[in-house]
């Protein structure tokens, strides 16, 4: 792997790319620093300190929601925006026939979900902006409310921009990326409070190598659960047209173990949480019991969880992956799955096999999800987070990005190859 690196700073083409790719995500850690006027950005740490809902919710902005930065919301309303495009695609035929017009109807597609974007973008500053004036860290009048408002709406557009860009220009998908560097930038600060517990005894030594050891085996499991893959074999009948014959070749259908990527746990983590925040508006102590009863540490709220995450990735897969159109494009082209008939037999066995594995799928992901609470109330490791969707979305990212690194490595290659063979007198011929 060394190796491949080393020859993608060799090309020119891909080295512009991973350079516009670092140079981006240098601009984006940086405006994660530069602080919203007006505001506590000390009382804005010590409330984020509390962890819960917050928590996750700058895990997504790299910390830039914690230091309410000109980049506070991160990309969540990019995020949001995208999933209610996705929903209303399927709901609405009119959106799901312009999605199937090609680059015109995908670029129309894009366009709605950045106004959708800019929309969720000033709701939610709105809401952040009041709910800080009510605890009192932000005090200002209408103009500074205003300016509060306007500065991160601003902020979170140019966080859309710059994954668009990296999409465009650089190497990877853009705002995965993005996500990738607000979580992986917070391990130095997380190794470096692990050694001063360690030093100082906070921390037992033993302790720390059972979680390690655990951190191993998620990161592994993770992997798998990226990579895992079902392959249906497919057959193509042979077609004669003119004096060429067509088909013949045997291939396969590969269906992903976890389809839905970390869909469900974000929206089983937003529904869960979603109660307590109100809850917290409230005085009496029946209020204070419901907030116990669905804290991250308590049964009821595992067990609630892992039923959503395994609803929403029964729910987000059927939205991305069609059977019926598998099956017809199979038929169109004179493909058939060994043993099945073309036509709806087929399209039936493609769902029972992909329910099975996403059961499979989801249940993973589930047990990958509770590994926080584990390692927080279990061990009382404190000192970084690790697990559930940091841990997907990392693994996720990184082999998504070798992937590609690697396609256009062999894309060169195999050029290059042609035309070493060309210039030594072959009789190759494209």
């Amino acid at each position: 792997m060394i190796d491949s690196f080393r020859d993608a700073f060799r090309l020119p083409d891909l080295k512009r790319r991973i350079l516009f790719t670092l140079a981006v995500l240098f601009i984006y850690r940086l405006g994660a620093h530069i602080p919203t006027p007006g505001i506590d950005t000390a009382a804005m740490a010590k409330l984020f300190e509390q962890g819960g809902v917050l928590g996750f919710l700058d895990l997504f902005a790299g910390g830039a929601l914690s230091r309410f930065s000109v980049f506070a919301l991160g990309v969540a309303p990019y995020i949001n925006s995208s999933i209610v495009m996705q929903l209303l695609v399927v709901v609405f035929p009119a959106l799901e026939k312009m999605q199937k017009e090609g680059e015109e109807g995908r670029k129309k597609i894009v366009q709605y979900t950045r106004l959708g974007t800019i929309l969720f973008a000033v709701v939610q500053a709105l809401g952040l902006t009041f709910w800080l004036r009510n605890l009192g860290i932000f005090g200002g009048g209408f103009l500074a409310t205003l300016v509060v408002v306007v500065t991160i709406t601003a902020g979170s557009v140019a966080v859309m921009w710059l994954g668009e860009e990296i999409t465009d220009h650089g190497i990877g998908n853009g705002i995965s990326l993005l996500i990738f560097a607000g979580i992986v930038a917070r391990v130095p600060e997380a190794i470096i409070r692990t050694w001063t517990m360690l030093r100082l005894g906070e921390m037992n030594v033993i302790v720390l190598l059972v979680a390690i050891a655990l951190m191993i085996v998620v990161v592994a499991g993770a992997i798998l659960l990226q990579e895992g893959q079902r392959r249906l074999p497919v057959q193509y009948a042979k077609r004669v047209v003119g004096n060429r014959v067509y088909g013949g070749q045997s291939t396969f259908i590969p269906l992903r173990v976890n389809q839905s990527g970390v869909i469900p746990i974000i929206f089983a983590s937003s529904i869960l949480m979603f109660p307590t925040m109100i809850l917290r508006f409230f005085k009496g102590d029946w209020a204070t019991r419901i907030i116990n009863l669905l804290g991250p540490d308590s049964v009821v709220y595992m067990v609630l969880y892992v039923a959503l995450i395994v609803f929403f990735a029964y729910f987000y897969t059927a939205v991305v992956f069609n059977p019926v159109d598998v099956a017809t494009n199979m038929k169109k082209h004179g493909g058939f799955i060994l043993g099945i008939r073309p036509g709806r037999p087929t399209s039936d066995y493609i769902e029972k096999v992909m329910t099975r594995i996403t059961l499979g799928g989801s249940l993973f992901l589930a047990v990958i999800a509770l590994i926080p609470t584990l390692m927080t109330r279990v061990m009382g490791i404190t000192s970084f987070y690790f697990g559930g969707t940091a841990v997907l979305i990392v693994v996720g990212v990184a082999l998504d990005t070798v992937h590609q690194i690697e396609a256009q490595l062999l894309m060169r290659h195999y050029d290059g190859i042609l035309k070493r063979r060309d210039k030594a007198g072959s009789l190759l011929r494209l």
